[in-house]
Protein backbone atom coordinates (compact mmCIF):
# COMPACT_ATOMS: atom_id res chain seq x y z
CA UNK A 1 0.00 0.00 0.00
CA UNK A 2 1.78 3.25 -0.98
CA UNK A 3 1.64 5.90 1.94
CA UNK A 4 0.83 8.98 -0.85
CA UNK A 5 -2.37 7.01 -1.27
CA UNK A 6 -3.12 6.53 2.29
CA UNK A 7 -2.44 10.32 2.96
CA UNK A 8 -4.57 11.45 -0.02
CA UNK A 9 -7.24 9.49 0.90
CA UNK A 10 -7.30 10.73 4.32
CA UNK A 11 -6.73 14.25 3.62
CA UNK A 12 -10.49 14.58 3.13
CA UNK A 13 -12.63 15.56 6.42
CA UNK A 14 -15.53 13.21 5.65
CA UNK A 15 -13.49 10.48 5.24
CA UNK A 16 -11.22 10.58 7.59
CA UNK A 17 -14.17 10.68 10.02
CA UNK A 18 -15.62 8.06 8.63
CA UNK A 19 -12.99 6.05 8.31
CA UNK A 20 -12.04 6.74 12.19
CA UNK A 21 -15.74 6.10 12.71
CA UNK A 22 -15.29 2.88 11.58
CA UNK A 23 -12.41 1.73 13.13
CA UNK A 24 -13.57 2.84 16.58
CA UNK A 25 -16.77 0.75 16.16
CA UNK A 26 -16.02 -1.86 13.95
CA UNK A 27 -18.38 -1.42 11.24
CA UNK A 28 -21.35 0.70 10.48
CA UNK A 29 -24.11 1.27 7.41
CA UNK A 30 -24.41 4.08 5.37
CA UNK A 31 -27.42 5.51 7.35
CA UNK A 32 -25.52 5.44 10.47
CA UNK A 33 -22.74 7.47 8.85
CA UNK A 34 -25.34 9.78 7.19
CA UNK A 35 -26.58 10.27 11.06
CA UNK A 36 -23.22 10.44 12.13
CA UNK A 37 -21.71 12.89 9.96
CA UNK A 38 -25.27 15.20 8.86
CA UNK A 39 -24.34 14.34 5.43
CA UNK A 40 -26.87 13.14 2.27
CA UNK A 41 -26.43 9.55 1.42
CA UNK A 42 -24.99 10.30 -2.53
CA UNK A 43 -21.62 12.51 -0.32
CA UNK A 44 -21.44 9.38 2.22
CA UNK A 45 -21.32 6.88 -0.23
CA UNK A 46 -19.03 8.68 -2.68
CA UNK A 47 -16.49 9.08 -0.09
CA UNK A 48 -17.01 5.16 0.99
CA UNK A 49 -16.27 4.38 -2.64
CA UNK A 50 -13.26 6.30 -2.64
CA UNK A 51 -12.03 4.78 0.89
CA UNK A 52 -12.96 1.19 -0.79
CA UNK A 53 -10.55 2.37 -3.89
CA UNK A 54 -7.74 3.00 -1.85
CA UNK A 55 -8.12 -0.60 -0.02
CA UNK A 56 -8.87 1.13 2.98
CA UNK A 57 -12.06 -0.64 3.55
CA UNK A 58 -14.57 -3.57 2.63
CA UNK A 59 -17.99 -3.53 2.36
CA UNK A 60 -20.64 -6.58 3.08
CA UNK A 61 -24.19 -6.40 1.99
CA UNK A 62 -27.03 -8.06 4.28
CA UNK A 63 -30.49 -7.70 3.17
CA UNK A 64 -31.29 -3.93 2.48
CA UNK A 65 -27.89 -2.54 4.48
CA UNK A 66 -24.69 -2.29 3.37
CA UNK A 67 -21.64 -2.61 6.49
CA UNK A 68 -18.47 -0.99 5.77
CA UNK A 69 -15.50 -2.09 7.84
CA UNK A 70 -11.42 -1.80 7.86
CA UNK A 71 -9.86 -3.79 5.14
CA UNK A 72 -8.36 -7.00 7.11
CA UNK A 73 -5.31 -6.68 4.70
CA UNK A 74 -4.70 -2.87 6.10
CA UNK A 75 -0.50 -3.11 6.74
CA UNK A 76 -0.07 -2.38 10.11
CA UNK A 77 1.02 0.63 9.73
CA UNK A 78 -1.92 1.76 8.60
CA UNK A 79 -4.14 0.11 11.69
CA UNK A 80 -1.41 2.21 13.40
CA UNK A 81 -1.95 5.41 12.28
CA UNK A 82 -5.74 5.05 12.75
CA UNK A 83 -5.54 3.94 16.32
CA UNK A 84 -2.82 6.64 17.37
CA UNK A 85 -5.23 9.04 15.43
CA UNK A 86 -8.29 8.03 17.96
CA UNK A 87 -5.80 7.91 21.11
CA UNK A 88 -4.45 11.40 20.62
CA UNK A 89 -7.68 13.03 19.47
CA UNK A 90 -10.58 11.96 21.36
CA UNK A 91 -12.19 14.98 20.65
CA UNK A 92 -12.12 14.75 16.91
CA UNK A 93 -14.91 12.53 15.97
CA UNK A 94 -16.83 13.13 20.09
CA UNK A 95 -19.65 14.59 18.53
CA UNK A 96 -20.38 12.12 15.61
CA UNK A 97 -20.18 9.40 18.06
CA UNK A 98 -23.02 11.81 20.26
CA UNK A 99 -25.02 11.93 17.05
CA UNK A 100 -24.56 8.25 16.32
CA UNK A 101 -25.71 7.29 19.85
CA UNK A 102 -28.93 9.50 19.03
CA UNK A 103 -29.88 7.85 15.88
CA UNK A 104 -33.17 6.41 16.18
CA UNK A 105 -34.19 2.97 14.51
CA UNK A 106 -30.14 2.25 14.10
CA UNK A 107 -30.07 -0.65 12.83
CA UNK A 108 -28.72 -3.90 14.24
CA UNK A 109 -25.50 -5.41 12.21
CA UNK A 110 -26.09 -8.66 14.07
CA UNK A 111 -29.91 -8.49 13.43
CA UNK A 112 -29.22 -7.87 9.78
CA UNK A 113 -26.45 -10.96 9.50
CA UNK A 114 -27.48 -13.75 7.26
Amino acid sequence: MNPVSVFKCLADDTRLRSLLLIASEGELCVCELMCALDQSQPKISRHLAQLRNCDLLQDERRGQWVYYRLAPSLPQWVTDILQQTLQANPGFIEPNHLALSQMQDRPNSAANCC
